[in-house]
């Protein structure tokens, strides 16, 4: 049952239409077009997310796709605009234990992934008609694990959501840091971003995420990283894949460069 999974009493997801409802949506939204993001906390209980992390661990020790990749901040080889070696195109490193949908189909992550009143309540505050889960067997749902000395470091999301679930927090590091803003659809900022990569940002934020926390963000224009864990507990977080069109999935090209397969 989902009400053992997630704390519906306090995120009334399963109430669609109810006063309880539209008020968490408006919340929601209102932080959106403050802040750029919104957080449940808590919104999984701790016995799940014990369950959850149960069910994923022996996959991400033995299965897991280990993603260590040099990178700009587009995650991009290049900007036709901007001349090889430019400030904005310099290079930081990202690592990362990925685990895919595929592996995984049968535990408490994918439950909340594919029910409905969770993807309708999602629709609602980003303002969408509807939203589909991605069709893509690998890519609809990744597990993400960052371990001691790992890091994912600056970019820009492709998308303009990025839905994501934190199911394991670690001892120290592994905060979400981020820049609202830095560029918009008319306007690059390639200054500013070389700004940023070079430490010289002062309206730089970092936000502490404790386990069982949802988070909704837009990404795509601010730019954004998460710090240096630090110990021997994992960082480990789900990121939920929903596109306001339905059939959506990876080239075996991008299938294979994050996940080193393809089906």
């Amino acid at each position: 049952m989902m009400k053992d999974i997630l704390d519906l009493e306090r995120f009334p997801l399963d109430r669609p239409g109810s006063p309880e409802w539209h008020t968490l949506v408006q919340r929601c939204k209102a932080d959106l077009k403050k802040d750029g993001m919104f957080n449940l906390e808590g919104l999984v209980k701790p016995l799940a997310l014990q369950k959850a992390v149960t069910e994923i661990q022996p996959v991400m020790d033995t299965l897991s796709f280990v993603h260590k990749r040099s990178h700009n901040i587009y995650f991009r080889k290049e900007i036709p605009e901007l001349a090889e070696g430019h400030p904005a195109l310099v290079k930081v490193d990202t690592i990362n234990h990925t685990v895919c949908a595929d592996q995984i189909s049968q535990s408490t992550v994918m439950w909340i992934y594919e029910w409905a009143p969770f993807i309708m309540f999602l629709a609602a505050t980003m303002e969408k008609s509807a939203l589909f889960p991605m069709r893509d067997a690998l890519a609809r749902v990744n597990v993400m694990a960052y371990r001691d000395g790992e890091t994912l470091n600056w970019h820009f999301d492709r998308s303009e959501f990025t839905t994501t679930l934190l199911l394991q927090a670690p001892q120290q590091g592994g905060d979400f840091v981020y820049r609202s803003d830095l560029r918009t659809e008319a306007d690059p900022n390639y200054d500013g971003v070389a700004k940023l990569l070079r430490g010289e940002d002062n309206q730089v934020k970092t936000l502490k995420l404790e386990a069982g926390t949802l988070n909704v963000f837009r990404g795509k224009n601010t730019a954004h990283k998460v710090s240096t864990i630090k110990g021997g507990r994992e960082r480990i977080i789900t990121v939920f894949s929903y596109f306001d069109r339905p059939g959506v999935v990876f080239s075996k090209d991008d299938q294979i460069g994050f996940y080193g397969r393809a089906i």
